[in-house]
C-alpha cells in the first residue's frame, strides 16, 4: 500500500473543561486536497495547529511518510515541509511585499535575489506579485497572495489553508483554484479548511468531517450534496432560512453625498456615497475587504462623524452624533472585528453585554450599573443565539470565533433596533450558525427593522438581500435588485468594472 504524505492516529488534546480534539485519526495522501469540516468550536482550529507545531497532542501520534512527526514549534513544521496560510493574515502594512516574505523565513537571501524569486514563484503559479508594492497598498486578494507566496517558496510537501476564499472576489476565487490544481499536480498535499461547501465539493478529493473534536465521518465531496455535509457537521437536519412576508415601509436610513477622509495612511476614502434603506428591507452590501467596509460602518455607528445632514436617521441628521446617541434613536451596529472591536476580550459576556445593550436595555440608572439585569441578557442571548459557553461569566476570548459571533450578533439582535447595520454577520461560522444568523435579520426585517448587510459573502448577499450595491476603492455603485443578479454581474462590480456611477434609490 501507498505510504499516506500525513497520517494522524488517535490525536487527543484537552483543555479546561474542554475536549478539543477526542482520538481524531485520519490520513492525507500525496497530491490530495484534503478538506476538513466542522461546526465552530468542532476541533479544526487546534488540530491544524498541532500539525504545525502551534500546540503539542496530550496523547496519539502523527506520521509524515511513515517517520514519528511531532514538530515542538512551527520552525521545525516549516523545516519538514508543512506550511500553513491562516485565516488573518500576519504581514505589516508599513513594509513592502518582500520584506514581509522575508522576515518569515529563517535565512532570507539578498532582497534583490528574494525578489527576483518572488516574481519567478508568482507568475509560475497565476499569482503575479510586485516584490517592492507596499503591503498597505495592496488589496485583501493581493494580501493573500503574499501569504501563499511565502509558503511556496519553502517548497512546502503540505500546504494548510484556513478559509482562504473569504476576502476574495468569484474571479479571484477561480484563480487561487487553478493554483492549487497546479499544486497538486506537482504532488503538494493541500489541507483545506472552509466553510463553503459548493467549493469544498469542486475543489478537494476527500474530506473528514469533525463534531465536538471526533472524527465523525468521511465523504467524497463531488459524490456529496453540500446539504448532506453540513448535515453531518451538525449531526442534524439543517434548517434553511426562510422569507417571510414583509412589507417596505417608509425611510428610515438615508446617506446623501457622503465623503469621510481615509482614517490612516492605509485606509479607504468614502467618496460621494449615496443610499437609502426602508424599513422592512435588507441592502447587501458586497466589495473586496479594504474596499471601504470598516469606514462606511464606522460612519454610520457613529465612531467616525461626517456633516450632519450626510446621515439622516427617519428623516433627522445625525452625522455629528456619537454611537450611543444614535444606539438611543435606535440604530445599532455590529463590526467585523469581533475580538477587539465588538467585544473587549478580557471581559465576561455580561459585562461585554453590557457595554452595548446598557442604553436600550436599561442596565444603567444615573450612573449605577444593573448587573442582575446584565447577566440575564447576556444569558438570553446565550439561549436564543445558541452560543457555546459555559456561562455569561467567561471571558469573550474563551470563546470560539463563530461562537463569540453569534453572541455579537444577538445582543444587537434582541435589542430590537430600527435600524441595523452589520459587516460579515456570519464570518467564520459554520453552516448551521449561519443560517440561525441570516434567518434572525430575516425575522428582524419581517418585524420592520431596516437593515444594511455588509458582507463578502455572496451567497449570504444573495440569500437574504432585496437590493445589491458593492463598493469599490470607496465608491458605491447604484443598487440593483438582488433578484436575477448573476455571479458574474456582481463580480465586476465589486472589481469597479461597471462604471461605478451612484444613485439615490
Amino acid at each position: 500500500m501507498t505510504v499516506p504524505l500525513l497520517s494522524l492516529q488517535g490525536l487527543t488534546k484537552a483543555y479546561p473543561g474542554v475536549v478539543a480534539n477526542d482520538q481524531v485519526s485520519f490520513d492525507i495522501g500525496e497530491g490530495e486536497v484534503h478538506a476538513l469540516l466542522g461546526e465552530n468550536g468542532a476541533g479544526k482550529s487546534t488540530l491544524v495547529k498541532m500539525i504545525y507545531g502551534l500546540v503539542k497532542p496530550d496523547s496519539g501520534q502523527m506520521l509524515l511518510r511513515g517517520a514519528p512527526f511531532a514538530p515542538a514549534e512551527p520552525r521545525a513544521a516549516r523545516a519538514d515541509g508543512i506550511a500553513m496560510v491562516f485565516q488573518h493574515f500576519s504581514l505589516f502594512d508599513a513594509l513592502n511585499v518582500a520584506e514581509n516574505i522575508a522576515l518569515g523565513m529563517e535565512n532570507p537571501p539578498a532582497m534583490r535575489d528574494l525578489a527576483s524569486r518572488i516574481r519567478e514563484v508568482s507568475e509560475t503559479y497565476g499569482l503575479p506579485l510586485d516584490p517592492f508594492r507596499t503591503v498597505g497598498d495592496l488589496s485583501a486578494g493581493e494580501r493573500q497572495r503574499v501569504e501563499i507566496i511565502r509558503c511556496l517558496l519553502q517548497d512546502p510537501k503540505l500546504l494548510i489553508m484556513d478559509e482562504p476564499t473569504s476576502v476574495l472576489t468569484p474571479q479571484e476565487v477561480e484563480i487561487l483554484f487553478e493554483t492549487l490544481q497546479k499544486l497538486r499536480s506537482e504532488g503538494t498535499s493541500i489541507l483545506y479548511i472552509s466553510h463553503k461547501l459548493e467549493e469544498i465539493r469542486k475543489l478537494c478529493d476527500h474530506a473528514t468531517i469533525l463534531r465536538l473534536g471526533k472524527n465523525v465521518g468521511e465523504c467524497t465531496p463531488a459524490e456529496t450534496s453540500a446539504r448532506d455535509m453540513a448535515e453531518m457537521m451538525v449531526g442534524t437536519a439543517l434548517k434553511t432560512p426562510t422569507r417571510s412576508d414583509r412589507i417596505v415601509g417608509n425611510v428610515a436610513l438615508d446617506i446623501s453625498g457622503l465623503s469621510v477622509p481615509a482614517p490612516s495612511a492605509f485606509g479607504t476614502s468614502l467618496k460621494n456615497v449615496h443610499l437609502t434603506v426602508r424599513k422592512g428591507e435588507i441592502l447587501g452590501i458586497g466589495g473586496v475587504a479594504g474596499n471601504g467596509q470598516d469606514e462606511l460602518l464606522a460612519v454610520l455607528s457613529g465612531e467616525a462623524l461626517s456633516a450632519a445632514d450626510a446621515v439622516k436617521l427617519h428623516g433627522k441628521p445625525i452625522g455629528r452624533l456619537g454611537p450611543v446617541a444614535r444606539r438611543r434613536l435606535g440604530l445599532l451596529s455590529a463590526p467585523e472585528e469581533r475580538l477587539g472591536h465588538a467585544a473587549a476580550p478580557d471581559m465576561s459576556l455580561t459585562e461585554n453585554a453590557l457595554l452595548t445593550a446598557a442604553v436600550r436595555e436599561n442596565l444603567e440608572n444615573r450612573g449605577f450599573l444593573n448587573w442582575p439585569a446584565a447577566k440575564a441578557f447576556a444569558k438570553r442571548v446565550i439561549s436564543e443565539f445558541d452560543v457555546r459557553t459555559p456561562g455569561p461569566e467567561n471571558a469573550a476570548r474563551s470563546l470560539s470565533g463563530g461562537n463569540l459571533q453569534k453572541f455579537v450578533i444577538g445582543r444587537e439582535v434582541l435589542q430590537r433596533p430600527e435600524v441595523l447595520v452589520v459587516n460579515q454577520p456570519t464570518w467564520g461560522v459554520d453552516a448551521s450558525a449561519a443560517a440561525a444568523i441570516r434567518q434572525s435579520l430575516l425575522d428582524l426585517a419581517a418585524g420592520g427593522a431596516a437593515i444594511i448587510c455588509i458582507s463578502q459573502d455572496l451567497d449570504e448577499l444573495m440569500e437574504i438581500s432585496d437590493s445589491f450595491a458593492a463598493l469599490n476603492e470607496g465608491r458605491l455603485s447604484a443598487p440593483r435588485a438582488a433578484a436575477g443578479l448573476t455571479v458574474d454581474e456582481i463580480g465586476l462590480m465589486m472589481g469597479g468594472a461597471h462604471g461605478m456611477e451612484v444613485a439615490h434609490v
